[in-house]
């Protein structure tokens, strides 16, 4: 008996990976980029200048511009997005205001820099576990998340567009360029760490499914990816019998769904999965010439 596509158990391993995610996000801010008066991009950035100029906890500046732009955000996303999305910014607001109880003082004492590179690496880490798990930390991720709804542009481009300006606001508080060059090293290293986490090399990627039960699978595609499926004769050479091959054109982000819903279906199915250079359509890129 075929278990549910969305089971419990999928959207259990999420959340948890959600949870950790934003727990490396939240050390990445208040282990080493706060202390250091380092500031980058998002909403968590805006909140750390708020911060910096006013002494408002970046917790509540951070949860009360993320409510607004949920408020704005939930009918292009869906409700099942926002309730993610609301989650780990409750979840993220929580790691933020519990984290600096138990660390007052940077954990790299008086390097700048490597603290930068340190914070960049776990803030983008963060946020990839989290857009690899369906979530988002918010902010500027919603931004990003809707663009890339529509176009074929990777979360990390769409959010070093936004993110640019944040930054540079900066020197209006610190007066200081090593402070705002520090900013930008730490969204350079977030946005190269969240691309290779989420993405890798590649934004597409082409899938080619051999399995006897081909039509539920391609018909659940449909349905649950809201994916195409092209179905192609072939023919086994050694059986010499007729074969039909599922191909499968996707983003690279919803291969893990693709590969969840088969398993579910035809455990026994073989899989082949490529990365692609360019996929033009609906959906995808629109072709350039």
């Amino acid at each position: 008996m075929r278990l549910p596509f969305n089971s419990v158990w999928y959207s259990i391993k999420d959340y948890l990976i959600i949870i950790f995610g934003l727990l490396l996000y939240a050390l990445g801010w208040v282990g080493f980029l706060i202390p250091n008066e380092i500031t980058t991009g998002g909403v968590t950035g805006i909140s750390a200048l708020i911060y910096y100029g006013t002494g408002i906890p970046i917790s509540v500046s951070y949860f009360v511009i993320n409510v607004l732009l949920l408020l704005a955000a939930i009918k292009v996303l869906g409700l099942q997005f926002c309730i993610r999305t609301i989650f780990s910014v409750i979840v993220c607001s929580s790691f933020l205001s519990i984290l600096p109880l138990f660390i007052k003082d940077a954990l790299v004492d008086e390097q700048p820099f490597m603290s930068a590179i340190i914070g960049g690496i776990l803030c983008g880490s963060g946020i990839g576990l989290v857009f690899v798990s369906n979530g988002s930390t918010g902010g500027t991720d919603i931004i990003a998340a809707i663009v890339n709804k529509y176009k074929n542009i990777s979360f990390a481009k769409m959010m070093m567009y936004i993110d640019f300006l944040i930054i540079a606001c900066s020197y209006v508080l610190f007066h200081s360029v090593e402070k705002m060059i520090f900013g930008y090293v730490v969204m350079g290293v977030m946005s190269y760490t969240m691309d290779m986490l989420i993405n890798g090399k590649r934004q597409s990627v082409q899938i080619l499914v051999l399995s006897d039960k081909y039509e539920e699978i391609a018909t659940h595609v449909n349905n649950d990816i809201r994916r195409g499926v092209t179905v192609i004769d072939g023919m086994g050479w050694y059986s010499k019998q007729p074969k039909k091959v599922l191909m499968i054109l996707t983003k690279r982000n919803e291969s893990v769904k693709i590969f969840r819903l088969i398993k579910s279906i035809d455990p026994k199915a073989f899989i082949s999965q490529s990365n692609v250079v360019g996929v033009y359509g609906e959906g995808f890129d629109k072709i350039k010439a």
